[in-house]
């Protein structure tokens, strides 16, 4: 387990910089928390960038003295800190390290892995994402996208799995309320202080969530939810878990920045169909459209089919009622299809339209009447309730 000292200096430099910091990462990665900590407050970093961001944060206090106060209060709170040298440190997320995005700006500069995550909960937070997917979309979610959602996640939980969102309005709220309908672990990845349950409208299904879950995040006890962190945070949505599912999604949404994540790790990009009409599904026809990897799914047994292991999960492919006469061989069949509907035929007759030589024809008809789709009629055949059997 992380020292005393490399925690602090972890829960410091995320209040100094925004976690997943690309050279806050990298010179941790090189010298270890602590050092690149004081490396940052004597402002020795290339990045005049950070440099800037350091100085004007160091403003309002001292960051070690900070971490430690949040660390107390943490305690008090009954949150823990989390690692990487920790046993529960959820390995997924080390995956971050060689993540590059096709876009420039903030939004391809805060990917770099997790420092540390705060948790509430008990279960253990590796253990937790081991078995795990994602499902995430909408906030202004339609009846169509939560009822989908609720089903999907709830089936999903009785399979074993965890289901991960970020506790927001619409279908991350419906993911988390299927798993929790379903007794099953579920996962809410926040962008503030874990102390503080946002939206504050979700407040009272996130506390549900802590209690036979986990809640997470990366920022301090006490941090704002402010809107760049939820761009942040997404990408350990897309990270944590086995793969990501998208069931609403309007266009240049987070949850499409999300999917952008999961596409370029190489993880299963899953996405639920809507209606063609409707604004909420357009960004994930556009997924789709734009992404040969990215998987159509419209079940659990889909989704459990692209993220459990090889032969695991297998989804029956979609089919109508199944009639009686659906398994005949194919010279049955044409016997069958030549009778009419409402009078006998002769066998003669019948082996002059299926074009079969009388032999066969009378053969398969002794089969088909063993089979109770035919019976006898005077000096020939007849198809046995034909209006039941759909013809």
């Amino acid at each position: 387990m992380g020292g005393l000292e490399d925690r602090i200096a972890r829960v410091a430099l995320t209040w100094l910089a925004e976690p997943g910091n690309r050279t806050v990462w990298a010179l941790v990665h090189q010298d270890g928390a602590p050092a690149t900590l004081d490396r940052l407050l004597t402002g020795d970093v290339p990045d005049r960038g950070l440099r800037t961001t350091v100085a004007a944060r160091a403003v309002a206090g001292d960051p070690r003295r900070i971490a430690e106060i949040a660390l107390r209060r943490g305690d008090r709170l009954g949150t823990r800190l989390v690692v990487p040298s920790d046993s529960e440190w959820p390995g997924r997320l080390n995956d971050l390290a060689t993540l590059e995005l096709d876009a420039s700006g903030r939004v391809n500069h805060d990917i770099r892995p997790p420092l540390c995550f705060w948790v509430r909960g008990e279960w253990s937070l590796g253990a937790t994402l081991e078995r795990s997917v994602s499902i995430i979309g909408a906030r202004a979610a339609t009846d169509y996208g939560t009822n989908v959602t609720g089903d999907l996640a709830y089936s999903v939980t009785c399979e074993g799995w965890t289901v991960l969102s970020g506790g927001a309005f619409g279908i991350d709220a419906a993911a988390h309320r299927g798993a929790l309908a379903a007794d099953g672990r579920t996962v809410a990845v926040l962008a503030c202080g874990v102390e503080r349950p946002y939206p504050a409208g979700n407040s009272a299904l996130l506390e549900r969530v802590a209690e036979t879950g986990l809640l997470i995040s990366e920022w301090p006890i006490g941090a704002d939810p402010l809107r760049h962190r939820f761009l942040i945070r997404n990408r350990v949505i897309a990270a944590a878990t086995a793969g990501t599912v998208v069931v609403e999604a309007a266009a240049r949404s987070g949850a499409t920045q999300t999917m952008s994540r999961v596409l370029a790790l190489g993880r299963p990009a899953m996405v639920v169909p809507g209606p063609v009409t409707s604004a909420m599904s357009v960004g994930c026809h556009e997924i789709l459209r734009s992404n040969p990897g990215a998987r159509i799914v419209t079940s659990a047994r889909e989704i459990l089919e692209e993220v459990g292991r090889i032969g695991e999960y297998l989804a029956d492919p979609p089919r109508g009622p199944e009639r009686r006469h659906d398994q005949l061989d194919e010279e049955s069949a044409l016997v069958l299809e030549a009778l009419p509907t409402n009078r006998s035929s002769t066998p003669e007759r019948i082996a002059a339209e299926a074009r079969l030589t009388l032999r066969t024809v009378l053969r398969r008809l002794s089969l088909l009447e063993i089979a109770g789709l035919v019976v006898r009629a005077g000096d020939g055949y007849a198809l046995r309730h034909a209006r039941s059997e759909g013809r």
